[in-house]
């Protein structure tokens, strides 16, 4: 029989119309959120029918197994190149090669979709599709897979299944579903309890680690505004990278920056203080001081120790701000919207200290430069214009307000809140008489 004609899905069915066979239920039981207690591989109901996923092929029919090889090896040779573009490309083919050797049902075809799934997700940064095509592999594991019980074809489909859950929950983290990243991420936590069981937990993949797992968890949970429970994984996580990298790897920065969003979210100002000291100190010795990195943390610094509104802090919030600024300034130069927002985040901590004249200086410096017009730009011309109005100074500020609702239209359409709520204001200006038509 002819192959069916190859395609990539964009749904979930593979039913072979001109199949009769009886497709087995083994890991079924893994993929109902509601049989979550158990085991997460059960082998226990399989079909005597096998006749189209074990049969080897003939050997006239060896050559898409070379292509397929080749493929493989292809995607591992661009990704240590970082040619995602092309892996992406080979990945595709790796799903169409795999249809024609294994078949629908085959649990190796929905490992080339899981992979897939990954790369959309970490190469093109597209959760949507990632979602699609995970949802595609589960599809067919679902409709169940014939398999033998020997230790490497469960260590497959252990892997598959990582790559499936794991891929989901992150996509759902990009899209801030916090809850259904949880659910996702939580199954792949029961998958690596169950791998354990075959201690064959490392060999399971060589994308997703322990310490990505347990970091997705904790972000997810912070999503959901769990903070304690986002803290243990974060922990966890950093835990992991100690361990094998020691205390100064830069994986440790990005870890150590969700630990400081966790203590804010608890109000445990001193503790998010803490982390984002260890953080900064990693990014200035690893990636030295005038780098976006070590710009990114002092900026993070600084609004944490403006945060409390204390003003035993305030020293130290100016020394921050400043440095960042500084540092954004020279690296990207004085224009880049990175500078900008940090000049944004500056200004306001000075107008809260009651500094709005240095904070208008510094904005006024900033868009003369000709910078681009953007969201930032006009939240900055936004901010000037309060500050000229606080000062009586009502027609400066209704040209700079009006100006900034340009740049509002122009970005994000009449109807936003933004906008209108400019538009209002300018609205009551005029009409108050104090400047003209």
């Amino acid at each position: 029989m002819l192959p069916v004609p190859i395609h990539i899905p964009t749904d979930s069915t593979y039913a072979d119309p001109g199949s009769n066979c009886t497709t087995p239920k083994t890991a079924s039981t893994v993929l109902d959120k509601e049989e979550t207690e158990g085991s997460v591989l059960d082998y226990t109901e399989r079909s005597q029918d096998t006749h189209r996923n074990d049969t080897r092929l003939p050997k006239r029919q060896s050559f898409p197994n070379d292509k397929l090889t080749k493929a493989e090896m292809r995607v591992e040779q661009f990704i240590r190149d970082n040619e995602f573009p092309t892996a992406h490309k080979e990945l595709i083919r790796c799903v169409a090669l795999c249809r024609i050797i294994h078949g629908d049902f085959h649990w190796r075809l929905a490992e080339a979709f899981a992979n897939l799934a990954y790369g959309y997700l970490t190469y093109k940064g597209l959760p949507a599709q990632a979602k699609q095509h995970a949802e595609s592999a589960k599809s067919i594991l679902l409709r169940g897979v014939d398999m033998t019980k020997s230790s490497k074809e469960k260590r497959g489909i252990l892997g598959t299944l990582v790559t499936i859950y794991y891929t989901l929950g992150m996509a759902h983290l990009m899209e801030n579903n916090g809850r259904e990243a949880h659910i996702s991420l939580q199954k792949v936590e029961k998958i690596v309890e169950e791998l354990e069981e075959l201690q064959e937990k490392e060999s399971v993949t060589g994308k997703i680690s322990e310490k990505d797992i347990a970091l997705a968890l904790g972000r997810a949970c912070l999503i959901q505004n769990k903070s304690s429970s986002a803290m243990n994984y974060f922990e966890r996580a950093a835990e992991l990278v100690v361990s094998s990298e020691g205390d100064s790897s830069p994986e440790l920065v990005s870890i150590y920056r969700d630990m400081a969003k966790a203590e804010q979210k608890r109000k445990r100002h001193d503790q998010a203080i803490q982390h984002l000291l260890q953080a900064h100190s990693i990014c200035q010795s690893v990636y030295k001081p005038l780098s976006v990195d070590a710009a990114q943390t002092g900026l993070l610094l600084a609004k944490a120790y403006a945060a409390p509104g204390s003003s035993d802090y305030s020293e130290m919030a100016e020394k921050y701000f400043t440095e960042s600024l500084g540092v954004y300034r020279t690296v990207l130069g004085p224009d880049d919207p990175q500078t900008l927002t940090a000049c944004v985040e500056f200004s306001k901590w000075l107008i809260q200290n009651g500094n709005t004249q240095e904070a208008y200086k510094m904005l006024h410096q900033a868009v003369g430069l000709g910078v681009e017009y953007n969201e930032t730009v006009s939240e900055m011309l936004s901010i000037m214009g309060s500050i000229c109005l606080a000062d009586g100074k009502i027609s400066k500020g209704y040209r700079l307000l009006k100006k900034c609702l340009e740049i509002q239209v122009a970005v994000d359409g009449s109807q936003h809140s933004k906008s209108r709520a400019t538009q209002n204001l300018l609205s009551t200006l005029q009409k108050s008489g104090a400047v003209g038509d």
